[in-house]
């Protein structure tokens, strides 16, 4: 079985995303960019698979601008096999994201596609289950367990009352949650190798897809500075503030 993974380039978790001055988007200059978090669990979720003999080759997949060769050389020093860039300097929104990833599975293939849940810059969490709405696929979002039969996935997802088990049949997309697994470290011989694997360039317009955006920003802010708390001498003074100033009960 072939596994595809999609790579997103975005704000590494540890920098503070800031609005531009202008209000017109998410300040990105100079400012440290690494692989998406739960991009990274699914990489390592997939690379397990192929451990325990149950994948031969591991896909990864970014859409981006060049930049993004640096993401797939990462996730190929992980344990991808090869690698596919479809690069583009435009805005590509999560419906083209899951059309251009529609396309690429049409053309190569693939038993199994692992995503991260979301992506933490846009926080969207939405190209998942466009991607398998697209492709008439099983999916198995939040998973928080993988168990790969021979013509079955077995997953075990977290919803708010606690955990859920589907049953799906391959082929199926699957979304990868915080506690799916801890990605590996990356030794610096596995980082020498990555250089060496193949990685291919396509451009949306090659892949036949229309990545026009649909949505458009109005406005980038910083959210607004929350209030501080107050005490209260008793449970008939919050009950009063619950009603008369929060207008809650």
């Amino acid at each position: 079985m072939k596994i595809l993974v999609a790579v997103k380039r975005a704000i590494d978790y540890n920098v503070k995303a800031r609005p531009k001055s202008d209000g017109s988007g998410v300040e990105l200059a100079n400012v440290k960019m690494s692989m998406n978090p739960f991009d990274e669990i699914a990489i390592e979720e997939a690379i397990r698979l192929q451990e325990a003999g149950k994948a031969q080759e591991i896909l990864a997949v970014s859409i981006g601008s060049a930049q993004c060769q640096e993401t797939l050389r990462t996730a190929m020093a992980m344990g991808a096999d090869r690698g596919i860039l479809v690069q583009t300097d435009e805005e590509v929104q999560p419906l083209a994201v899951a059309k251009l990833l529609q396309a690429l599975v049409n053309k190569e293939q693939p038993g199994l596609v692992i995503l991260g849940k979301q992506a933490i810059d846009d926080d969207s969490n939405q190209t998942g289950q466009m991607l398998a709405g697209l492709l008439g696929w099983a999916q198995g979002t939040f998973a928080a367990k993988l168990d790969v039969q021979s013509e079955t996935l077995e997953v075990k997802r977290e919803v708010d009352g606690g955990l859920q088990t589907l049953s799906l049949k391959l082929p199926a997309v699957v979304t990868a949650d915080l506690r799916l697994n801890e990605p590996r470290y990356v030794k610096l011989p596995n980082i020498m190798k990555a250089k060496k694997k193949p990685l291919d360039i396509v451009t949306p317009s090659e892949l036949g897809v229309d990545i026009s955006p649909r949505l458009k920003l109005v406005k980038a802010a910083e959210p607004a500075a929350r209030a501080g708390g107050v005490k209260v001498a008793d449970v008939q003074e919050l009950v009063a503030k619950l009603r008369n100033e929060a207008k809650v009960i």
